[in-house]
């Protein structure tokens, strides 16, 4: 990619500045590692961008890991959409793409020496009971009933554990570290738990899986990574992070660096909110537009460039804050404002006949692609005796605020010709079907001859040449900042967040590609859509409004 992962520095590069300046590391080596239990969302692609931009920057290397300790939520569908949402945000990984499950034979070999070392044990306490003597915050913890159980006796049960001669939930492996620690993670963690499943790497060999805080620092080390980039959730954990490292015989000793994680106003980041999103029906699937997923995004029209741009924009501090949405709109309004070509499209028709106009005629005119880039070149535009504009777009009375087309009074029709309304046809409920017109046939990318002013354009289609297209209108999911206050999900929610309509667009959209934006003008940017559009039926998703609506709105 052009673009630098940072235009300016943060605490992390300042710890990887000093870092190569003292000789601590002679390169730098991060990893990206997300769990396959569900699709990326804008949260990780922060993290992306700062695990491959960090990489790409001090020319190191960044690993693609996933962290696949949990068999009983996680697929390969979600193994190969993670894949796909990296690489199409502009990033390759180092070699093969790695998986925890890798590493599950050290791991073990891991446990083992510490259960020798006296610095681990097998608890057959219920979980209930361990969660009560692990005590409070206020609180220290006691110690279980099995802690003190012999390093062979151990070794023994730990054997039977790993050979499956255990139901689940009947003992586990904790390390045995300070039951009085003000850190709850220090209080004999649990480290590794039976699970009887199939798992989508290793198969059946396997019955006893690791836990997150004993397989990332391990994986972290047996990679080489230098800086191990996270969430400050994992803060306190970095201590449990440091302590497995120093008790086992492992060479590197990768050092955590927590960062704020990304909280986006009007959606939710939580992974189990998201899948009830997707399980209760609220949306159509991961890649629903409005879903906060890299997939959803990048479906409703979303750029790899406006992504990273968002991520640069919002910067790496250690301060939990609420972004505003609007920030995100900025980038993919500011990038496809520059690259996106402009077309046509009336989304909620009105047929006008222009009368002077010959029957049976159609006169080609050319429309530039962008205003300010005459590179991007012109095209065809069929303009005929039968039009559509927005029935927005007229009024038979309106005061001199209104721009647009009026009765009795003219209006450009964008890149054609100054009109007038000369009478309208209603059908039997009061309802205008038809607004008859006349044209100036010498207004044609000039003024009336005469001097009059007409100050309004207007956006139209051929009737007889645009093409049927549904327009799908998205909008934000939820009606409320921070929704994930909300007591649930159905009070948050925005019952306009999906609007359908029925219009015309273009001829020349009918070869648009997927995925593919455009600024329909004066509507919004818009996007062809990937999965339910056709060639006989086009399905366009709006990305954005030309403007933020939304402040309007709070204001």
């Amino acid at each position: 990619m052009a673009e630098s992962a940072s235009r300016s520095t943060n605490f992390i590069r300042k710890i990887i500045d000093q870092d190569l300046a003292s000789g601590k590391h002679t390169m730098v080596h991060t990893r990206f590692p997300p769990e396959p239990n569900g699709y990326l969302h804008i949260g990780h692609a922060k993290s992306i961008v700062l695990n491959f931009g960090i990489a790409g920057d001090y020319q190191g290397t960044c690993n693609l890991r996933f962290d696949d300790t949990n068999p009983l939520k996680e697929s390969m569908e979600y193994v190969s959409a993670i894949k796909a949402d990296v690489r199409w945000l502009g990033y390759e990984w180092e070699g093969k793409e790695r998986y925890s499950s890798d590493y599950f034979d050290a791991l073990h070999g891991f446990a083992v020496e510490l259960i020798e070392k006296g610095l681990a044990y097998v608890d057959f306490s219920p979980q209930e009971v361990i969660r009560e003597l692990r005590g409070t915050l206020k609180e220290p913890g006691k110690n279980s009933p099995y802690r003190d159980t012999s390093v062979a006796e151990n070794l023994a049960e730990f054997a039977k554990m790993t050979a499956g001669e255990y139901p689940e939930g009947h003992c586990s492996l904790r390390a045995k570290i300070d039951m009085a620690s003000p850190f709850m993670c220090m209080r004999d963690p649990i480290i590794y738990r039976i699970r009887h499943v199939h798992h989508h790497q290793t198969a059946d060999k396997w019955c006893v899986y690791p836990m997150y805080d004993f397989t990332h620092c391990i994986s972290d080390a047996l990679e080489g990574i230098t800086h191990s980039l996270c969430t400050l959730e994992f803060q306190d954990n970095r201590r449990l992070y440091d302590w497995v490292l120093d008790n086992i015989s492992i060479p590197c000793h990768p050092q955590q660096i927590e960062f704020s994680r990304l909280n986006l106003e009007y959606t939710v980041m939580s992974k189990r909110k998201l899948n009830l999103l997707v399980t209760d029906n609220y949306v159509s699937g991961w890649d629903d537009p409005r879903m906060p997923t890299i997939a959803g995004l990048r479906r409703r029209g979303y750029t790899p460039g406006s992504i990273r741009e968002f991520a640069h924009r919002i910067g790496v501090t250690k301060m939990d804050n609420m972004v505003e949405m609007g920030i995100l709109e900025s980038c993919i309004r500011d990038d496809l404002n520059e690259n996106a070509p402009r077309s046509l499209a009336v989304l909620d028709p009105v047929k006008v006949v222009i009368e002077n106009f010959a029957e049976g005629s159609t006169e080609t005119l050319q429309s530039p692609n962008h205003p300010n880039n005459d590179a991007m070149g012109t095209r065809d535009v069929p303009f005929t005796r039968e039009l559509y504009i927005e029935r927005e777009d007229f009024r038979e009375e309106a005061n001199k605020k209104f721009k647009r087309l009026v009765l009795g009074k003219e209006v450009r029709l964008r890149n054609a010709y100054v009109i007038k309304a000369e009478r309208v046809e209603k059908d039997a409920n009061g309802e205008i079907t038809t607004i008859f017109c006349s044209y100036d046939p010498e207004t044609l990318g000039v003024d009336p001859a005469d001097g009059r002013k007409v100050k309004g354009v207007i956006h139209w289609v051929s009737a007889e040449h645009g093409v049927p297209a549904e327009i799908r209108l998205y909008d934000r999911l939820f009606s409320i900042p921070n929704p994930g206050a909300a007591e649930t999900l159905d009070e948050a929610l925005n019952p306009d967040s999906l609007i359908v309509m029925n219009g015309f667009v273009e001829p020349s959209l009918a070869k648009a590609e997927p995925e593919q934006g455009f600024q329909f003008e004066r509507m919004g940017y818009f996007c062809l859509d990937s999965k339910d559009s056709s060639a006989e039926k086009l399905v366009f998703n709006r990305t954005v409004d030309l403007r933020d609506s939304w402040a309007k709105i709070a204001d």
